[in-house]
């Protein structure tokens, strides 16, 4: 009957649907209490047997009483325990196990521990023994620190609390005498509820939450009270039936996802008691509406353009949170309440940008990087990398700003600048350099060496003698480079090695005179032999070097001399 009285009060405040598209929703309610261990002061039996006595129910005093039932608990034998857990069991399936403290204590305490936030919409106690002449409820939102007292429980407010009955006083709880009678001696319900019954309450809104909310319930059991059959029997001592027992302690909630969710699943912390439990009260939200959070307490990472909210349990509205507009670029983005108010209250998310983007909206490309025509704004390259050398270009603002327009990619070279990334001198220019490239006027003369004297060509000990075919001159700025074919290596030293193919000579006089001296044109081939720079791994040619237009007879002389005269 207590449980069908409910139906109604649960079902309003556990949203309007059952399923979340589109609306407000509430995970199932449950028994928080079920599958969690409700923690007591004592236990029947605890130290050893104990002997204990109870009535069973005379509903009033005009009936008769029936005689005592009793027996004896033990805590440490399944058949004779009486242990907190048969509190929370299910009252369908088990509904005459019990609770039972030890015989003779003054008071009781019993506490829920939740792992996270529950919503307590009401409970329900179903007693053993007679319900206390004075007890109390209170709940917890912070897990335990501080505690506020929902309701007082008395048969005499006035005389116990100094309460009337049934009116809060200042930011005190209201008291009832409604469930403080001394019969039935046994089943009397002990009943609480959150809200009033017909009362139209968002249990999202901040109102509500703050009614509902909860981490730990505590029930204080502050004065026994006895059937009045005890009076009336003399065969059985006082002492055996002064205890506290329960059978049904129902803690009814839901899980906390501020209207965005219809599932939950164990939340971190959560311990199962040791017996399996169906039909457990999880406290971790699947989260719906495109938010996130253990309580759905937050928009989801790439849903913040607006700022978030519980959904509205009285008109059903799920206020989703809303996607932020990134054209794919992003993977999160934060709420701005600056941004909001300027846009007129319409959009206030700032996207997170990747890909080489940047802007609220990912909208352009980053300093450095162009939009390729070629791909959708919303691919993941379709911001590239200018590419233009930062010596020979000119930024497109000037100023400072991208290297190359960014639009297209096109870059701006300096004077005497050529290349599509402006990253070599423009033919019959030299000197690669910030200040561009100069013009060649510099009419280079160059001192070959000659090989007149075998013996001044033995001293210059050069690091490798060899037949090259020159296929290509670069100025790189700072110096430049010749690429060679190697076709012949006439002689090498042993730190250096060289074999027939590719090889850059490095020529020092270009950015000093702008020429190569000795002079080596693209597609001529030349004996050359020169000196190596070991740290820097590079052949050099300089004005030591010797260069010639190769002939077959000029490489014959040449490796004569060197195995005739040459140690090297």
């Amino acid at each position: 009957g207590v449980l069908t009285s409910h139906t109604q009060y649960l079902g309003r405040v556990g949203g309007v649907a059952a399923r979340c598209e589109s609306q407000a929703c509430n995970p199932r309610m449950g028994n928080l209490a079920l599958g969690r261990r409700v923690l007591t002061q004592t236990v029947c039996g605890y130290k050893g047997t104990e002997p204990y006595c109870s009535y069973s129910d005379p509903s009033s005093s005009t009936v008769p009483c029936p005689p005592a039932r009793c027996g004896e608990c033990n805590a440490a034998l399944p058949l004779q325990a009486h242990l907190a857990a048969a509190m929370a069991d299910s009252s369908f399936r088990h509904p005459n196990t019990w609770w039972q403290s030890s015989v003779e204590v003054e008071s009781e305490t019993l506490q829920l521990d939740l792992e996270a936030e529950f919503i307590f919409t009401h409970l329900i106690m179903v007693f053993r023994s007679p319900r206390p002449t004075a007890m109390t409820l209170e709940r917890s939102q912070d897990f335990g620190q501080t505690w506020k007292i929902l309701r007082y429980y008395a048969r005499n407010c006035s005389a116990t609390f100094g309460l009337k009955e049934g009116k809060a006083v200042l930011d005190r709880a209201p008291c009832t005498s409604k469930y403080s009678g001394a019969y039935p001696c046994t089943r009397g319900e002990v009943i609480y509820r959150a809200l009033p019954q017909w009362e139209s309450l968002d249990p999202y809104g901040v109102a509500g939450q703050e009614q509902l909310r909860v981490t730990n319930v505590r029930i204080r059991l502050l004065e026994r009270q006895s059937c009045p059959c005890q009076a009336k029997d003399p065969t059985v001592g006082a002492p055996l039936t002064q205890h506290f027992a329960i059978y049904d302690l129902i803690v009814k909630g839901s899980c906390f996802c501020n209207g965005h969710a219809e599932q939950c699943v164990p939340a971190p912390g959560y311990r199962p008691v040791r017996d399996r439990t169906n039909h457990v009260v999880h406290g971790k939200c699947v989260c719906s509406h495109n938010t996130a959070g253990v309580h759905c307490e937050r928009c989801a990472p790439l849903y913040n353009d607006r700022p978030w909210q519980p959904a509205d349990g009285l008109t059903g509205a799920p206020h989703e949170c809303r996607k932020c507009k990134c054209n794919g670029h992003a993977q999160s983005c934060s709420f701005d309440w600056s941004v909001w108010r300027e846009s007129g209250q319409r959009s206030g998310g700032v996207c997170e940008c990747l890909h080489s983007t940047e802007g609220r909206n990912c909208q352009s490309c980053k300093t450095g990087f162009y939009r390729d025509p070629q791909r959708a704004h919303t691919a993941q390259d379709s911001c590239k990398p200018c590419g233009c050398h930062p010596l020979g270009s000119i930024p497109f603002h000037l100023g400072g700003g991208s290297l190359c327009d960014p639009t297209n990619g096109d870059c701006v070279c300096k004077p005497g600048v050529g290349g599509s990334h402006c990253d070599r001198c423009m033919v019959g220019y030299w000197g690669f350099h910030d200040y561009g490239c100069r013009l060649c006027d510099c009419k280079c003369e160059c001192k070959e060496q000659v090989l007149a004297n075998s013996k001044l060509f033995c001293t210059m000990k050069f690091a490798y003698v060899l037949k090259v075919k020159v296929l290509s001159a670069h100025d790189k700025g700072s110096h430049a480079e010749l690429e060679v074919k190697v076709q012949k290596v006439l002689s090498q030293s042993t730190k250096v090695k060289i074999q027939k193919g590719r090889v850059t000579l490095y020529p020092e006089s270009w950015t000093a005179r702008g020429c190569t001296c000795p002079i080596l044109n693209p597609g001529g081939e030349y004996l050359v032999a020169g000196h190596a720079d070991r740290k820097q791994n590079r052949l050099i040619v300089n004005m030591k070097s010797f260069v010639k237009p190769w002939r077959a007879s000029l490489g014959r002389k040449v490796l004569t001399l060197m195995k005739k005269d040459c140690t090297w």
